[in-house]
């Protein structure tokens, strides 16, 4: 798959990226990227969801009346369910929603997020950006100049550049990813995925290596 490289007023630059057809181009499997994104927002929930027992409210714990000869209902304490102020029958406790996935599995997901952008054209080549200051104005510049106002966008970077972050981190549906740490669900989430130059080329090299 042969891209355009962009520059950031949206012109093609003359040069161009090949994108690996082992990454791009391979028919996507919907069932691992389903497993893949399931996995991601599971990791997400903290799972401190705690209510109390029976044996953890407050109250005294003697029988609130004789069994029988009373004519009412047979009662325990008052901290028995039934009552306000009482425990909570099978309440949730805390516990981790993490879900195990193989790594193979895991790669076959991203690599089918990835072709499933491909396959929509919803995949750019940005020549790499670089900002002696943090610069949120022009950013905005650089999204309407290659069609990305109002979408979600995801910026793929080869290593973390302070202010590169700073200019984008406050845009609304604007998010940035290292390539070593993109996920499934961030391909997945985002309308466009905007490949720096380095980035698609590091990508590219390691596929060469692989091979």
């Amino acid at each position: 798959m042969q891209l355009e490289v962009l520059n950031t007023t949206g012109k093609t630059t003359g040069r161009s990226i090949e994108l690996p057809d082992e990454i791009f181009g391979v028919e996507p499997n919907d069932h691992v990227i389903y497993l893949a994104v399931k996995q991601h927002l599971a990791s997400q929930r903290q799972g401190t969801h705690k209510v109390k027992t029976r044996a953890e409210v407050q109250g005294a714990s003697r029988k609130l009346h004789k069994q029988k000869g009373t004519g009412g209902s047979r009662k325990g304490n008052i901290r028995n369910p039934l009552y306000k102020g009482g425990g909570t029958i099978f309440g949730p406790k805390p516990h981790a929603y993490n879900i195990k996935l193989n790594r193979k599995v895991k790669d076959l997901a991203k690599v089918s997020a990835l072709s499933h952008k491909a396959k929509d054209n919803a995949i750019i080549v940005l020549e790499d950006l670089s900002y002696e200051a943090p610069k949120t104005k022009q950013f905005v510049e650089v999204l309407k100049n290659i069609n990305a106002a109002g979408k979600k966008v995801l910026f793929v970077l080869p290593d973390y550049n302070d202010n590169v972050y700073l200019s984008l981190r406050n845009l609304p549906r604007i998010g940035s990813t290292l390539l070593a740490d993109i996920n499934t669900y961030d391909v997945i989430n985002a309308d466009l995925v905007v490949f720096t130059e380095n980035a698609a080329k590091i990508l590219n090299e390691k596929e060469e290596v692989a091979a």
